[in-house]
């Protein structure tokens, strides 16, 4: 039995640091300012905002320089994320993380091409539901965005 559970905890650990390895450090920051973000602003108009130096791909209007959120963001996923923020684990843990390449995620000068990394948050108590994701692009060959970016909201 001792066998069993020595075996357990190892599988447990590489689990756990296979995902701490999978997620570059900048885009767990980006992950980490978005709770952040959803837990401490004082209204939705606040989080949307605050929520605009992080957002990218299909979230905001084309100009990159400039950022706006798309008019549906803030009414729609930005507010389910904001109002159920509370029911996810503090602080965040990552229950699995999934990874893609693309070549294009939004329009005109803000699309992006990079690998997005799918970051699946674990809920406070697992009984009351499943972990939900939260897409961050690492950008790849981009004029002016250069910084991780969240590109996939409204899971939570």
């Amino acid at each position: 039995m001792k066998k069993l559970y020595a075996i357990l905890f190892l599988w447990l650990l590489v689990g756990a640091v296979g995902i701490a390895q999978r997620v570059p450090k900048e885009v767990q920051q980006v992950l980490e300012k978005y709770v952040e973000i959803l837990r401490t602003s004082e209204s939705l108009e606040d989080c949307a905002e605050r929520f605009r130096s992080i957002a990218g791909g299909s979230l905001i209007n084309e100009d990159p320089e400039n950022v706006s959120l798309r008019s549906t963001v803030k009414d729609f996923s930005l507010k389910k994320d904001y109002n159920n923020i509370r029911f996810y684990a503090n602080p965040v843990r990552v229950s699995r993380v999934t990874t893609e390449n693309v070549n294009r995620i939004g329009s005109g000068e803000s699309a992006l091409g990079g690998t997005i990394y799918k970051i699946w948050i674990a809920r406070e108590d697992s009984s009351t539901g499943m972990p939900a994701p939260v897409s961050i692009i690492l950008p790849r060959n981009h004029p002016v965005i250069k910084t991780p970016k969240v590109v996939n909201i409204g899971s939570f």
